[in-house]
């Protein structure tokens, strides 16, 4: 993996080694060691999370690889992942294509728990990784809630989203690890539901019920940019940081006194109208820009054409439109476009769902 520099400025210059590691090292377990015993639980333990769409990161110069923060905003969707996991004697069983990330937060929870024995683990995942809906955190966070529900529940919600956050990895090309961007956005509305508002160090600041009688659209335009490895880092440690330094103050602003009190009342229109505002601010303007102005071009088409809430999730392309018009309006608007709707859903206002099923 390359050396990368990181500019915030012009006197900012500032190299990151990306330093990849095996599987089960550079483990932090946050002095959450546990040594009481065990309940370990004799049958399968299934949980169901929802995926999420993360709508743009508060401020990101207060993150990085190996260090979770810089706050955000986010709402979880019925588009789960779920993962069935039983203790076994002996090595782990793993059957899922996220091998890597997969061994290695069985060691991190092994090591916090003091749990010795090994894992049956088999991950069902949705059919859309790496577009924005966050595939990776998505599948950690049901595995951190299998593996504790196995072993008696030692850990809280919130101690299972913060062992989490700071052992997020992604996996490189040669099956190794290196940490990723962590906002801890995607573990807390995974874990809750709803629409959640999250500050520094992983902070949960808010969460509320979000659009519970609208539907969900989740459109993926084609893109041959790349939002992953180096170009993700090129992209979020450099234009974005900018971006962020002469905005944070406003987005700030624009999350307390509007987004907040639109959500307790229920206003989806307001709360549409706040994250257009955001689209153009910050970071979240880099990210849009990242994948040329088309992005913005669809957007504002479907904004034009009165769809209360259009937002690009995360590094993108995935496009999320909440609306209470029929299916066949939106399709009407976007069929022009050369576009089509990848995924009709819902808002998740439940959050993870733990299952102990006799085996």
């Amino acid at each position: 993996m390359p050396v990368m520099k990181i500019r915030g400025g012009d006197l900012d210059l500032v190299e990151y080694d990306f330093r990849p590691f095996a599987p089960g090292e550079n483990i932090h377990t946050l002095d959450l060691e546990r040594t009481c015993d065990l309940q370990l639980y004799a049958g399968t333990i299934r949980v169901s999370a929802p995926s999420r769409i993360h709508l743009t990161v508060l401020d990101m110069n207060r993150f990085a690889p190996e260090q979770p923060g810089g706050g955000g905003v986010g709402f979880a969707i019925a588009l789960p992942v779920t993962i069935s996991l039983r203790c076994v004697d002996g090595s782990d069983e793993i059957r899922s294509v996220r091998q890597p990330i997969i061994c290695h937060f069985l060691e991190v929870f092994r090591r916090a728990s003091g749990y010795e024995g090994g894992f049956s683990v088999v991950v069902e995942d949705h059919a859309y990784p790496h577009v924005g809906l966050g595939s990776t955190s998505t599948v950690l966070i049901a595995l951190a809630h299998a593996l504790n529900a196995a072993v008696g529940s030692p850990f809280s919600d919130d101690q299972l989203r913060l062992l989490l956050g700071h052992n997020y990895v992604e996996e490189t090309d040669e099956g190794e690890i290196a940490y990723g961007f962590e906002t801890g956005v995607g573990p807390a509305v995974s874990t809750y539901g709803g629409m959640a508002v999250m500050g520094d160090r992983l902070t949960l600041v808010y969460q509320h019920p979000f659009a519970e009688r609208e539907s969900v659209y989740v459109i993926i335009p084609s893109s041959d940019i790349s939002s992953a490895g180096a170009k993700e880092f090129d992209l979020l440690m450099n234009r974005a940081r900018t971006l962020d330094y002469q905005d944070r103050e406003l987005k700030a602003y624009l999350l307390l006194m509007d987004l907040i009190p639109a959500l307790e009342r229920g206003d989806l229109c307001k709360v549409g109208d706040v994250l257009w505002e955001l689209e153009f601010r910050g970071s979240k303007r880099a990210e849009i820009e990242h994948h040329t102005f088309a992005i913005y071009t669809y957007m504002s088409r479907l904004r034009e054409a009165g769809f209360e809430f259009v937002g690009m999730s995360s590094v993108g392309p995935s496009i999320a439109v909440i609306t209470t018009r029929p299916r066949p309006e939106l399709e009407a608007a976007i069929v022009p476009l050369g576009l089509e709707i990848a995924i009709e859903t819902a808002v998740d206002n439940t959050g993870v769902v733990v299952k102990y099923l006799d085996d």
